[in-house]
């Protein structure tokens, strides 16, 4: 492995003749992420390599965005002022290395516990919110979609030819819970509580009234904070088109909040301040009822990739022990629905 990267960066970033620290991260539940420092004329450039498992080609699992298309928004993403890595290169079938990308390796904490915890974010935890929404407001207007805006055309609607976003999918709120109902038959693990859930939601979801740039997995665990808040928006892969409601739904899960129940956005602050940063950065009027939706379908979705998880853990495909602990965490997800369904 060590040296297909030395290869690799000696393509891209003349100089660079050796790597060191070569180590692979512990989180990150669906690809994986290594850091390294690449060493050029005795200067140490901090990198992170992220890939699929194993170095598995795209199309071995479902759900997710091609590497490339992800680090192709990164880019995307970076243009439109969302604090995000800067990509260096994207690895070609030649470097053996398998599907994914190098990036710059950012200086900060992505740890809940610490964020939520340590004295040295207590001064910028008060602002973590705020900031969140006006990064959501800038997210949901790349490629014209903002999303105060209402969308004037179907869904459907072509995207410009040559488009990152053409390789992005449209996955409004029917299409999510169809494609989640089909997941969790699958598996064969009868859960009452979710198939409440599923008729809960199917009779609320109403096609939204504006399309946008979803991040799709922005949440506490994917945000790299600084002494300044939020220095980086991590793990893109879950990117799609669809509502801007959900990103807003997605971080207030339960499950997100990493034992602070009282701070529904992250565990780190209120409701109020994510949809006034919204609203302040130019993201549209905020739709409670609309975000409250998607914090129910975000919950349930997260019921079902718990169960994922474990499927993929125990047929021995990556036995790795995040995909186990993660499994067996269903059963949190039942009692925050019923949470949710019932006001």
């Amino acid at each position: 492995m060590e040296s297909a990267l030395v290869g690799l960066l000696a393509r891209h970033m003349p100089g660079v003749d050796r790597i060191a620290s070569l180590r692979r991260l512990s989180g990150g539940a669906s690809q994986e992420t290594w850091s390294f420092d690449a060493l050029a004329g005795g200067r140490e450039i901090p990198l992170i390599l992220r890939r699929r498992p194993g170095g598995m080609t795209p199309g071995d699992e479902s759900m997710a965005l091609g590497l490339e298309t992800e680090a192709a928004l990164l880019g995307l993403a970076a243009g439109a002022g969302v604090p995000v890595p800067e990509v260096r290169c994207v690895l070609e079938p030649g470097d053996g290395l398998g599907s994914g990308y190098v990036m710059t390796r950012l200086e900060g904490e992505t740890i809940p516990r610490r964020i939520l915890r340590d004295a040295a974010y207590d001064a910028v935890r008060p602002r973590l919110a705020r900031q969140c929404g006006a990064i959501l407001a800038r997210i949901h207007g790349i490629g014209g979609g903002a999303s105060g805006v209402p969308d004037p055309t179907p869904p459907e609607r072509p995207i410009a030819s040559g488009s990152v976003l053409e390789e992005v999918p449209l996955a409004p709120a029917r299409v999510q819970l169809q494609q989640y109902r089909n997941l969790y038959d699958g598996y064969d693990q009868p859960h009452p509580v979710f198939d409440l859930a599923f008729r809960w939601l199917a009779d609320r979801a109403d096609e939204a009234p504006r399309v946008s740039l979803v991040h799709g997995d922005f949440r506490n665990g994917n945000l790299m904070i600084g002494s300044d808040g939020v220095c980086g928006v991590l793990d893109w892969e879950l990117a799609h088109r669809g509502d801007p409601m959900e990103d807003l739904g997605w971080i207030c899960v339960n499950s997100w909040r990493f034992g602070e129940i009282d701070r529904p956005v992250g565990g780190f602050g209120d409701r109020d301040e994510l949809f006034a940063g919204y609203e302040e950065a130019g993201g549209g009027t905020v739709d409670p009822e609309r975000v409250r939706f998607w914090e129910t379908l975000g919950t349930l979705k997260w019921g079902i990739m718990c169960l994922m998880m474990y499927a993929i853990f125990h047929s021995g495909a990556d036995r790795s022990v995040e995909r186990a602990a993660i499994g067996r965490r269903a059963s949190e997800t039942e009692i925050d629905l019923l949470g949710l369904i019932g006001g």
